[in-house]
């Protein structure tokens, strides 16, 4: 293993702060992506697509649980898997708690290609409350591009995709894959995918998640 050179105190603040210009670069740049990726055209979305959840069979539009706006892991867990992938288990292990992305008007599922009797039991093992769905019976996740085909057949990918509600009518807004999700897990991250990015109508300040009233 390779270790940082030793400096003094004035050397290591003298590069530090040369770094910095170089993160607040960084960050400026993607603020100006993140006001780009909200000004991203949308498509309706007219298929009446039914997963498969907790409470039955439910449609697209149930999945914003009368929120604005819908972030959907696509988790990969194909139908013949006996689990889930680790990689998209560790993207929900520090996903956290849902309170603050419903706070600010925005709902969280996680669709699935396996059989719910499959997901049901593995969401179990693993702990977590996050409304988990399957698509197993429809053309989701090949329409939204997190199913693909290959000479092997179908494959999964990781994915993550936005959609925003006008009522009764569904809009996809944006969607990232593999590589793109690097990052991502925090609530700054999900939010500044969607189109109404950090602060939708209605939200303020962070408070314990047991104090938001929505």
């Amino acid at each position: 293993m390779t270790l940082p050179e030793i400096v003094s105190r004035e050397q290591w603040r003298t590069a530090r702060e040369e770094l910095l210009r170089k993160e607040e670069a960084v960050r400026r740049a993607r603020e100006v992506l993140g006001a780009e990726r909200r000004r991203l055209p949308m498509v309706e979305v007219a298929t009446e697509y039914v997963f498969e959840g907790g409470d039955g069979k439910a449609t697209l539009l149930d999945l914003f649980e009368g929120r604005a706006q819908l972030v959907v892991h696509h988790f990969m867990f194909a139908p013949e898997s006996q689990t889930g992938c680790p990689c998209c288990s560790a993207f929900l292990d520090q996903l956290g708690h849902l309170a603050h992305l419903r706070a600010r008007n925005t709902s969280f599922a996680v669709v699935s290609r396996a059989p719910f009797t499959r997901i049901l039991p593995f969401k179990a093992r693993m702990g977590w409350a996050v409304p988990w769905y399957s698509s197993a019976h429809g053309d989701f996740n090949l329409d939204f591009e997190a199913t693909v085909a290959s000479d092997e057949g179908l494959r999964d990918r990781p994915g993550v995709s936005c959609f925003l509600r006008d009522h009764d009518r569904v809009f996809h807004t944006y969607s990232g894959y593999d590589d793109g999700l690097d990052g991502l897990g925090t609530l700054a991250g999900l939010l500044d995918l969607t189109a109404l990015g950090r602060h939708p109508a209605g939200s303020d300040r962070l408070r314990l998640h047991d104090e938001y009233d929505y």
